[in-house]
């Protein structure tokens, strides 16, 4: 079955920030420009959701990526989507929320500190 490279195809918010922090997953935020803009994690790539599909050339092929939005349903559906694309794909659980929540750092794009909403 293609999908992540991990044991499971959902992580935590903490082993997603573990992942990310050591260099060993690409952390993809499917939310929306306004979303992005207020807070993001350190280091995420931004694509949409509605513009994944067009930009998918965009992400990497032999890496573990995680997909993260506000609680976790759009990247769901982005991590399903990508993992019959043959990506390796994990979501992670609770999202964005739950980032914040585990004391991970958000930032906005000048390194300010940011904001979920």
């Amino acid at each position: 079955m293609p999908g992540s490279y991990l044991d499971e195809d959902e992580v935590s918010a903490e082993r997603a920030r573990e992942l990310v922090e050591a260099g060993e997953a690409w952390l993809l935020d499917v939310r929306e420009g306004y979303e992005w803009e207020a807070g993001h994690a350190p280091g995420a790539h931004h694509i949409p959701l509605y513009e994944l599909e067009a930009r998918q050339h965009e992400l990497p092929e032999a890496e573990q990526i995680l997909v993260i939005c506000h609680t976790g349903g759009r990247s769901r559906m982005a991590t399903d989507a990508l993992n019959r694309a043959d990506y390796p794909t994990a979501n992670v659980a609770g999202g964005m929320d739950a980032w914040q929540a585990s004391g991970a750092e958000v930032v906005r794009d000048d390194g300010t500190a940011g904001a979920v909403v």
